[in-house]
């Protein structure tokens, strides 16, 4: 049902030990600099805004879709974070997303995984900063500028984690960079068109529902009513319950491995490997069920971070 590579994560195997270690390292500092930076720009209010927000990016990821010869893409979210919460608590939100990811169902190695919260934080980064600069170009016009803007930002963001990648297989010595950089910025190219479709059309909806929460990455935002956020979560609970219907193809992460001959090592953990439930024989709904709690998860870890990233910016 998955393919194990999700949202470009790499799987244990692909990166040499000493790669490895230097993501880690860079992970910790950028995860302690987003924190530092969240802490200046929101809130407890803002907070389950993060959460539900998280939780769809989640849910969203594990709806692949067919895009050509044999290949799949999803939502990756990078970029809808930076849109709406801003580039720092956008990029809390994508670690949060990857580490659970990682830990609970082995989607994406765990001595990698200090370079997947990376690229993901650099698609966070690098998108939100092109969302705005575009935005500021298009005009005065938001309800024409956002949309537009958020697509060009959300293809963009899905090249740089795709060029991030490939780079990093490269100093690890898995793959040629003269090889996997044009294949994965093909591929993820034309993920990154579907990207742009999905974001600019959750952008377009959140300007009509509640336009207050795309100011997250322009100003600071308002409270958010109980009723918007009991929505988003159950929208995202309800794109769950799809996610058996998930495109079975391998990702383009998955597909370039297998063109240059590369495979992934086992994971040490084995929790619900490729999100499924070991005690259900269902394969319907043991993923469901695998779903539902990495949506929870997701909801709750983002918004225990969060709530203390808030009280610290209070004291």
């Amino acid at each position: 049902m998955f393919s194990g590579l999700i949202a470009l994560h790499i799987p244990d195997g692909f990166i040499t030990p000493s790669v490895a270690g230097l993501g880690w390292l860079m992970c910790v500092l950028v995860i302690w600099m987003a924190t530092r930076q969240t802490r200046t720009q929101f809130g407890e209010a803002q907070v389950p805004v993060m959460g539900v927000l998280a939780a769809f990016i989640f849910a969203a990821q594990a709806i692949n879709f067919p895009i050509m010869a044999g290949t799949s893409g999803h939502l990756v979210g990078a970029a809808l974070a930076g849109i709406v919460m801003g580039p720092w608590a956008g990029s809390l939100i994508m670690a949060a997303v990857v580490i659970v990811q990682g830990l609970i169902f082995q989607d994406g190695g765990l001595l990698v995984m200090g370079w997947n919260v990376i690229n993901m934080v650099a698609a966070v980064l690098v998108g939100s900063s092109a969302y705005l600069v575009i935005f500021r170009i298009l005009g005065t016009d938001r309800k024409r500028s956002r949309p537009l803007a958020a697509m060009i930002a959300a293809w963009i963001s899905v090249e740089i984690g795709a060029v991030a990648t490939a780079l990093e297989l490269a100093v690890s010595g898995t793959f040629p960079l003269g090889l996997s950089l044009p294949a994965m910025t093909l591929i993820y190219g034309i993920v990154g068109v579907c990207e742009g479709v999905i974001t600019a059309a959750a952008i377009s909806l959140l300007q009509v529902s509640r336009p207050e929460v795309l100011r997250g990455g322009e100003e600071s935002q308002g409270k958010i009513s109980a009723a918007w956020l009991s929505s988003g979560m159950a929208l995202a609970l309800v794109i769950a319950l799809f996610s058996p219907l998930a495109s079975g193809a391998p990702d383009g992460l998955e597909v370039v491995a297998h063109q240059l001959g590369a495979s992934e090592s086992e994971p040490f953990l084995s929790i619900f490997p490729d999100y499924s439930v070991s005690f259900i024989s269902s394969s319907v709904y043991s993923t469901i069920v695998a779903m539902v709690i990495g949506v929870i998860m997701v909801f709750s870890s983002v918004l225990a971070v969060g709530h203390l990233v808030a009280r610290r910016s209070e004291e």
